[in-house]
């Protein structure tokens, strides 16, 4: 058994056997990777993206609504307390 968890310890660390690359090759690395991620992203059609746009604009001004009745219901009941 510690044979066979020593080869595995081993085999679960491959990247310290390499040697380490320098700062400005992680930079470019990183960015060639952001970029081949970045390729592969589906943009919505015009029509999709004015739907988005709709939906959530709708649901800004419901949530804008509807704390605006909060602040005025709170309001009206901390003057009706406390008196003014």
């Amino acid at each position: 058994m510690s044979q066979s968890a020593e080869t595995g310890a081993g085999k679960s660390r491959p990247a310290a056997n390499r040697e380490k690359r320098g700062l400005f090759a992680r930079i470019a690395l990183f960015y060639r990777q952001v970029v081949a991620e970045l390729r592969k992203t589906v943009r919505p059609t015009k029509t999709e993206l004015w739907t988005f746009f709709t939906v959530v604009l709708i649901f800004v001004l419901a949530v804008m609504a509807y704390v605006g009745v909060l602040d005025f219901v709170f309001g009206k009941l901390v003057l009706f307390i406390y008196g003014r």
